[in-house]
């Protein structure tokens, strides 16, 4: 049993559609237009689920973009469009792959997740998909809080599994456990720092460190001001990350990618821009950039250096972040062997 990394080969990948009834509304077109543009680039390696209330939506949407094949609309009532934290997680065993299904209950109670957390049972009940569903629901998991090497290592911070308000029946040490019969692991990485102003998740990893291939770590610096309130935690992220061992008791390469300009919403709060919520496709990945044209070439350079043979696309998220989130956590990958018919 493992959980595959994230660059390994997919079938398809998974969004939910902003809609009216989503805290997108006042900022519905200009959002729909980010979606638009991921769905645009991924088409290019995979195959794109959409999940909507109403599917006719996002379908007209796109047919002025000129995509009329390989999009799978699925009708399902959702509260919000973060699909990375209550899509399907899937894992292999003995080459079959399964799909899990945790329970998701708005980052530790923050919001309502209701209609998201059945949104697992909707897809399964079309038929799409070839995999064995598997009811986890009695354990609060969220993908973005989780990143593997597909070899046994899971990468994780320890401020968002340990959140009182998601599994406070059980302390770190049954948590490392269950990650390691879940996903059979055997090298659970719990990073104790590192956070960014306006995240509502309780430090997801995809938000600041991502397992690479090749025992990389890829990785948010610091910024370059002291007086930044995210010096201090990830400046001393960056010295726990020092301290982790691979499996065979090497240290990690790591490799920092830039720390973004602050970006602010109209309201003068400062959003979570971060580099490290790219998505790892097929043939390529796509990056979040956010109109900072030095920031993001370097950003795009960087991820050129850990996975050379792919290419890398930026994808303006500046949107995105307007809600606190960026590209990984609007997309779930669907690895191959999962769908009946690609």
């Amino acid at each position: 049993m493992r959980l595959p990394a994230e660059w390994e080969s997919q079938d398809a990948v998974l969004l939910s559609w902003p809609h009216e009834a989503t805290d997108w509304n006042y900022m519905l077109d200009w959002v729909q237009a980010c979606f638009a543009d991921i769905v645009v680039a991924a088409l290019k390696f995979a195959k794109v689920i959409i999940v909507a209330p109403d599917p006719e939506v996002p379908r007209r949407q796109l047919l002025q973009k000129g995509i009329t094949h390989d999009v799978i609309y699925i009708s399902a009532p959702t509260n919000d469009t973060w699909i990375r934290d209550f899509g399907p997680i899937t894992i292999e065993t003995n080459g079959i792959k399964q799909s899990l299904d945790f329970c998701f209950n708005g980052w530790g109670l923050k919001f309502a997740a209701n209609l998201d957390n059945l949104v697992n049972v909707h897809l399964y009940s079309t038929g799409l998909f070839c995999t064995e569903y598997i009811n986890k629901r009695g354990f609060v998991l969220e993908g973005g809080s989780v990143d593997s090497d597909g070899a046994g290592t899971i990468l994780t911070t320890t401020e968002c599994l340990l959140s009182p308000n998601r599994n406070a029946q059980m302390d770190k040490m049954e948590i490392d456990g269950y990650l390691r019969r879940t996903f059979g692991a055997d090298h659970i990485l719990w990073l104790d720092n590192g956070s960014l102003q306006g995240d509502d998740t309780d430090s997801h990893i995809d938000t600041l460190a991502r397992l690479a291939p090749n025992d990389t770590i890829v990785y948010v610096g610091a910024p370059g001001s002291e007086s930044d309130p995210h010096f201090d935690p990830l400046t001393k992220m960056a010295q726990n990350l020092k301290m982790f061992r691979t499996r065979n008791g090497l240290p990690y390469r790591l490799v920092e990618l830039p720390f973004p300009d602050p970006v602010f919403d109209d309201e003068g709060n400062r959003l979570p821009a971060t580099y490290a919520n790219y998505l790892p496709l097929n043939g390529a990945v796509l990056l979040p950039v956010y109109g900072q044209p030095l920031n993001d070439e370097k950003a795009r350079n960087v991820l050129k250096s850990v996975f050379p043979d792919k290419e890398i696309i930026g994808i303006d998220c500046r949107a995105l972040i307007q809600q606190h989130g960026s590209l990984h956590c609007v997309t779930m990958q669907i690895p191959t062997g999962t769908l009946k018919t690609v």
